[in-house]
């Protein structure tokens, strides 16, 4: 099983196919499994790269809190795409993968190629709308520490999953999933690469963020999946692909 260290965490990744660059991130309690329609589908055309963040499926579990946060998982993306020997790539996730991608483009616009934001969101200018969104996430860290692995919630995207324990997601969600300000929303106007944003039509927490990002990120194509809820890749596998594919495929 691949594996690469920075800063002491072991990270698993996959590195599938051959052709343009593509990393996909995964959303908050869910590891690398959750792309495997979209390994299968690309793979003949691309290199598709996948990876565990720390905390999550088969990479390492830190016991400092201090090692999960924004800025070090951003610089996980960068190492990873160093340890595959390449300098740009195009950039995407779902959810908490979603708003990761945005975070590496912020830092390393030099290194994106393209962005995919799937069922995600850029974060809150508003402060009353980011703590309410912080107080979620302590939640979700609480329950992980009172009930385990017990607390995961089975969705689609997460259902294939699997982790060690449940304390590197309960500080995963305090150092990863929680925002401590507006600077990825605010920097939506200044992204100048092709960008594709998927929602699925069933995924109502993320259709007004989505039409946000659409409105404020120059020329960036959006696409609905109907009946698809917050993992439309898993939900509407054919109908997410075709979408992908086209724009993917017409990237100069």
């Amino acid at each position: 099983m691949p594996h690469f260290e920075r800063d002491g965490t072991s990270l698993y990744y996959e590195d599938h196919g051959t052709g343009p660059a593509v990393l996909l991130s995964h959303g908050y309690t869910s590891t690398t499994r959750m792309w495997e329609g979209q390994v299968e589908a690309l793979r003949d055309r691309y290199r598709v790269i996948t990876w565990d963040m720390r905390g999550h499926g088969r990479s390492d579990y830190p016991s400092d809190p201090s090692a999960y946060s924004e800025a070090h998982t951003v610089a996980d993306m960068a190492a990873l795409l160093d340890e595959c020997a390449t300098d740009k790539a195009i950039i995407g996730g779902l959810s908490l993968g979603g708003y990761m991608s945005l975070a590496f483009y912020h830092a390393h616009p030099q290194r994106t190629r393209a962005l995919l934001l799937f069922d995600t969101g850029p974060g809150y200018k508003n402060d009353e709308a980011r703590e309410g969104w912080n107080e979620s996430a302590e939640k979700r860290a609480s329950a992980f520490e009172d009930r385990g692995l017990d607390a995961l919630n089975l969705s689609p995207e997460v259902a294939a999953s699997r982790h060690r324990n449940a304390e590197g997601l309960a500080l995963a969600a305090r150092g990863m999933l929680v925002q401590t300000d507006s600077h990825v929303i605010g920097s939506l106007p200044a992204i100048d690469v092709p960008t594709l944003i998927v929602v699925g039509t069933e995924d109502k927490p993320f259709l007004a963020a989505t039409d946000y990002m659409a409105n404020k990120i120059s020329g960036a194509r959006k696409a609905l999946i109907q009946d698809a809820g917050h993992a439309s890749n898993i939900d509407q596998p054919e109908a997410f692909n075709s979408v992908l594919e086209q724009f993917l495929s017409a990237l100069s």
